[in-house]
């Protein structure tokens, strides 16, 4: 079968393209190509385990890479070794790095070039050049599939070919994520209070995730009486802001960051709602993953949230960055559980018919086939 390569740049426990990129080969081997992973990753990152750990639990092939920054082209080589070691006929990229790369090593030895464009967000001084060189890149590549119709857009203005680029949405294992237990049964398996009301966010503690915007959402409901829990599960350099926001807004033992988990399942499942406060996002894996398990979402109108959601039946949408309507959607299905209720099943439904992996992975064969591998 075809060799297929997802590479891949990352630092710590990674984010949401690494559930698609990990959870991809074991989908296309049944779809008529092999595949494999390979990380570029900072030598000794403890956080990387995550990573290992992930793979193996999914069967994903993964070859790892030292990679000591931007400027490391060491890589080069390393990578042209898996290359024609693996016999790869498919470079996937997934990144400016990885876009770059493929490039570079096309020129000694022939592959097919596909990316996903999975979004664009700011952490560095230096990543809006990286970005210049990802837009430019991109429009060399043979097939740019982007998770979002936004993203599409921005495809299109950056000079990416209408006949290259496509869009092929984020999607949901159905069966790794259903709920299994109630809300209380979860917390308790986690070692949470059973009673209550608990609030969760995750994602990587950065600035577009909007976290502080949650946590001021849910100081709020405290003004007023109200003492829900809030949980936030991921990492990040905004780690030491948001814990000295949540001491002064006085939320004390209501609201934890949680740090990295790798049973996202589980905590989906011990939440009461789900909150999604990001103010720039593709279409976020967390979303599709809270409503496969069935807790409600309450999620700001970023990227591809409008087509996923459907506001008040499958989840409440609020303007991004609004702490005002966000702790009033949050407030309207605390104190409305049967509303609760209804969005958390229709949520489930549209992940079933629209949002399935395999389905997803059926149309990136497609893209593979498109051009005669």
């Amino acid at each position: 079968m075809p060799m297929v390569l997802h590479p891949r740049v990352v630092t710590g426990s990674g984010g949401g393209p690494d559930k698609t990129i990990l959870n991809s080969p074991r989908f296309l081997r049944s779809l008529g190509y092999d595949s494999a992973c390979m990380y570029l990753r900072p030598p000794n990152d403890p956080g990387f385990e995550a990573i290992r750990a992930r793979a193996e639990e999914l069967g994903a092939p993964l070859e790892e890479i030292d990679d000591r920054g931007a400027a490391d082209w060491r890589v080069l080589s390393r990578a042209l070794e898996v290359c024609r070691r693996l016999d790869v006929r498919v470079w996937h990229g997934h990144d400016y790095k990885t876009n770059l790369m493929g490039l570079l090593l096309r020129r000694w030895r022939p592959m097919r070039l596909v990316t996903t464009v999975h979004g664009w967000v700011h952490h560095t001084s230096r990543t809006p050049l990286y970005y210049k060189l990802d837009r430019w890149a991109l429009k060399h590549y043979e097939r740019v599939i982007c998770v979002s119709p936004d993203l599409l857009e921005e495809c299109s203005e950056i000079g990416v070919r209408e006949d290259r680029r496509l869009l092929i949405e984020n999607a949901i294992d159905c069966k790794q994520f259903r709920r299994r237990r109630s809300p209380g049964e979860a917390r308790q398996a986690l070692g949470l209070p059973a009673d209550g009301f608990l609030i969760g966010g995750v994602g990587r503690l950065s600035p577009e995730k909007g976290f502080d915007v949650l946590v001021r959402s849910v100081a709020r409901l405290h003004v007023l009486g109200m003492k829900p829990m809030l949980a936030i599960l991921g990492d990040g350099d905004q780690r030491t802001a948001l814990q000295s926001l949540i001491d002064t807004a006085g939320l004390g033992a209501h609201a934890r960051l949680m740090g990295f988990q790798s049973n996202t399942r589980e905590w989906f499942e011990a939440m009461d709602l789900f909150a999604l406060s990001s103010l720039r996002e593709g279409l976020p894996n967390v979303a599709l993953e809270a409503m496969a398990v069935e807790t409600p979402v309450v999620a700001t109108r970023v990227a591809g949230v409008p087509r996923l959601i459907q506001d008040g039946r499958s989840g409440l949408i609020v303007p991004i960055g609004d702490e005002e309507a966000l702790s009033g959607a949050i407030c309207q299905l605390i104190t409305d559980p049967r509303m609760r209720a209804d969005i958390a099943a229709n949520g489930r439904r549209v992940i079933e018919d629209q949002y399935n992996f395999s389905s997803r992975m059926e149309k990136i064969r497609d893209v593979y086939a498109s051009l005669g591998v």
